[in-house]
């Protein structure tokens, strides 16, 4: 979450307290009195002008409108959170947060300095057959590495996604195009909801589960 710069400029005052300083010179108390009334009524409107930037500002994609406006779920709460426990309040991602809990992967996403993750939607899970998902989430080693090739080590922007990068299973993950035209993985995966950002990761909601090579 980017916050604005709050910037004071002080010309007005000093060339009000300048006038008065002269005015006073010549025995002009009254025109003291006004110039400091003059520098107070100032400072506070050019404080207040400058509104703070919210999380979603930068965020892309037809799915965020499912994100919540408000609460943890929100891009303002997610901001404030790791990004394991951030997913966790976000409605798109419950099977991921089931799986990165099973395959033991809260903690070190949590700790991790910076990342940037693909994480599957809801509907990415469910066009798994439901056998095939089951045994994968009851194998966590298998789990682990397919969960870890959806992250990669360090924060990408949207306008970085074009290359090659090596995701924390140790493999390589391919993405082409940048922005909103960037498809992710052999797979091609689209991108739902991007660049949402978390304490200490970047988001990208996909609509696709990844496999490792």
């Amino acid at each position: 979450m980017k916050l604005n710069t709050i910037r004071r400029t002080g010309g007005l005052a000093v060339a009000a307290v300048t006038l008065s300083l002269g005015l006073a010179a010549c025995g002009g108390e009254e025109s003291t009195s006004s110039a400091d009334d003059t520098t107070q009524s100032e400072e506070p409107t050019q404080e207040q002008s400058e509104p703070m930037e919210e999380a979603s500002a930068e965020t892309y994609g037809a799915g965020c409108a499912q994100v919540p406006t408000s609460g943890a779920g929100s891009f303002d709460g997610m901001a404030t959170a790791p990004v394991a426990s951030a997913a966790s309040a976000n409605p798109l991602l419950k099977t991921l947060v089931a799986a990165v809990t099973e395959a033991g992967l809260v903690e070190p996403l949590n700790s991790a300095p910076q990342l940037t993750v693909f994480a599957p939607a809801d509907p990415a899970f469910e066009a798994i057959p439901p056998k095939d998902l089951k045994a994968v989430m009851a194998d966590t080693q298998m789990l682990g590495s397919i969960l870890k090739h959806h992250v990669v080590g360090e924060q990408i922007s949207p306008d970085e996604l074009s290359g090659e990068f090596e995701t924390l299973n140790g493999d390589m993950l391919k993405i082409n195009g940048t922005g909103e035209q960037a498809t992710i993985g052999d797979e091609k995966a689209q991108v739902l909801c991007g660049n949402v950002p978390t304490a200490n990761a970047t988001v990208y909601v996909i609509d696709t589960v990844l496999m490792p090579s």
